[in-house]
């Protein structure tokens, strides 16, 4: 019998992109659900009681919740295909300590320089950039966070890259003239199919951002 898998999502989500990607990668056949946020599904709500967040990846009727939770899950029951954790321990505790920085970081930071104004947003620019700079050092001379293959935190980290034009547009600073080896990261990472047919347009994203902007007061 074959697994059924149905991933509950929102299409502007850079968690719910991590989810993609790596089943893609995987060459995993999933169902794949839009979520109106506003309105919640039932099946959502009954998957995800305690945050009644996306992503829910569904697999055979279980849920498994919170995108770094489900990108685990993946590597461990479809591990023949494109590893994403490597196998060293030691390497394997570095991967998940670099996507809990990304978390903790770059998504509440990368949103305050579309969604603030004033000092606020400007503080949030210049720590946007020294966030960056740091994954940088991370990232050093290799062709991926994980070494020559991509890997958990490059998952875990590209999604975001479509929003950069959101961020630049309305924070007004350019991301590759502050950090050029991140976005020949990003850029090396959009070569892959998973990717690029993941990642929506950053236009796209652009009017996604302005909405949201419009409807709190600030356009």
């Amino acid at each position: 019998m074959a697994d059924e898998v149905i991933l509950l999502d929102f299409w502007p989500s850079m968690f719910g992109m991590r989810a993609r990607v790596a089943l893609t990668e995987k060459g995993v056949q999933y169902e794949y659900r839009e979520e109106d946020l506003k309105n919640k599904s039932p099946l959502l709500l009954k998957m995800n009681p305690i945050h009644k967040k996306i992503p829910v990846l569904i697999h055979n009727g279980k849920p498994v919740c919170e995108s770094l939770v489900i990108l685990q899950y993946i590597d461990e029951v479809w591990p023949g295909k494109s590893p994403l954790l490597p196998s060293d321990p030691y390497k394997r505790a570095q991967a998940r300590f670099w996507a809990d920085y990304i978390d903790k970081k770059v998504y509440d930071c990368g949103r305050k320089t579309w969604s603030t104004k004033g000092e606020e947003q400007e503080a949030a620019k210049k720590e946007f950039i020294e966030i960056l700079k740091v994954l940088e050092v991370e990232l050093g001379d290799k062709p991926y966070f994980g070494g020559d293959s991509f890997g958990y935190v490059d998952v875990a980290l590209i999604g975001f890259y479509c929003w950069f034009d959101a961020y630049e547009t309305y924070g007004k600073f350019s991301i590759e003239a502050e950090c050029p080896k991140f976005i020949a990261w990003a850029k090396r990472c959009l070569q892959r199919e998973s990717v690029s047919k993941t990642l929506p347009d950053g236009k796209k994203i652009c009017e996604f951002a302005s909405q949201i902007r419009k409807k709190s007061g600030m356009e």
